[in-house]
């Protein structure tokens, strides 16, 4: 089989890989679609993120779906020939933090295309793929790119579950890649009241707007158009910190009123804080990292058509152009998700 192997910054390849058999409780699924995601748009053009480097040849790739080629023994809740999401989350289910139901946190996680451990976690974008069968959620209905949208839908809805209440809330969403979209979207399904995008994009603020934002400011050309939200200590109540850039959680908590909750999500590298600002308007600073039983609940909300992901789908590229693919993702003029057909 066919896998997207990356080597170095600006040095992925499609390399063959032996194909291999399911176990007891397993699946093999012969891969549909793969979305880029932004992490895999560092190893290609970074090489890694922060202190995270890549060290040996990595297969990319977390975002997938397919469609199940055989089972193995004791697997009786899928079929062949199936539609499946993929979730690229494998804990070990017996850690202190899998027990306490903190799946996301696993001392021993085994999470697609990571080159966080050393020997890395192997990735999913290969034409044939093993998985357990509880990584594997049933998508009847979803086009493989939407199932393959799971993944980064369920991120955002992990940010949501920590973000707390959003009833009747103000939320203030800062970056519009994929991930501001989706919180765009968790959030209202979520009962926020208004919601208000930044980004340095004019494309990708025209999509926000699209997905239901309440308004759109391209914050490099109206640098100051959150001022007016900084009255009286500050207007929203929660900020979905997406972009990982300093200046954007600078100003995301100067608009936040006594009491907000900032989510961060953006995963840029370390920042400064505004360390007064949080203190004395008593804000609460809260991460948000992965994912576990969110995946199950993304793909029934995009089943049941209360969340669609489809527009967000820009540009769907044959695994012979993963380069061009990889390229077209991380331009974010004409871009939102650009997704990759296996098959």
């Amino acid at each position: 089989m066919r896998a997207i192997v990356a080597h170095a910054a600006k040095d992925i390849r499609i390399e063959e890989r032996p194909e291999e058999s399911p176990g007891p409780g397993e699946v093999k699924i012969r891969l549909a679609t793969g979305g880029i995601c932004g992490s895999d748009l560092h190893y290609y053009n970074h090489g890694g993120f922060g202190a995270v480097r890549l060290k040996e040849p990595m297969i990319l790739g977390h975002e997938v779906s397919g469609v199940v080629e055989a089972l193995g023994e004791g697997v009786t809740t899928l079929s062949r020939g199936q539609l499946v999401a993929v979730s690229p989350s494998r804990p070990c289910r017996t850690c202190r933090y899998c027990q306490q139901g903190l799946h996301n946190q696993c001392l021993n996680m085994r999470f697609y295309g990571s080159a966080m451990p050393f020997p890395h976690i192997q990735g999913a974008f290969r034409e044939s793929l093993v998985a357990d069968v509880l990584q594997c959620v049933p998508a009847d209905g979803l086009t493989p790119g939407e199932a393959a949208m799971a993944e980064p839908l369920a991120v955002t809805l992990h940010a949501t579950r920590r973000a707390g209440e959003l009833l009747g809330k103000r939320v203030l969403i800062t970056g519009c890649g994929p991930i501001g979209l989706l919180s765009i979207l968790s959030a209202r399904r979520a009962g926020a009241a208004e919601i208000v995008a930044t980004d340095l994009s004019n494309f990708t603020l025209g999509m926000a707007k699209e997905a239901g934002a309440d308004r759109v400011i391209n914050t490099a050309e109206e640098p100051e158009a959150l001022q007016p939200y900084t009255a009286d200590k500050g207007s929203f109540d929660i900020l979905y910190e997406c972009s990982g850039a300093q200046a954007a959680l600078a100003s995301g908590i100067a608009a936040l009123r006594p009491r907000g909750v900032i989510i961060q999500l953006g995963l840029g590298g370390d920042m400064s804080l505004p360390m007064m600002a949080i203190t004395s308007k008593e804000l609460e600073l809260r991460g948000s990292f992965r994912f576990h039983e969110e995946f199950a609940t993304g793909v029934e909300l995009m089943r049941k058509g209360l969340i669609d992901v489809k527009p967000l789908i820009t540009h769907t590229l044959p695994l012979s152009d993963a380069v061009k693919a990889f390229e077209t993702a991380a331009d974010r003029s004409k871009a939102m998700k650009a997704q990759i057909a296996f098959s």
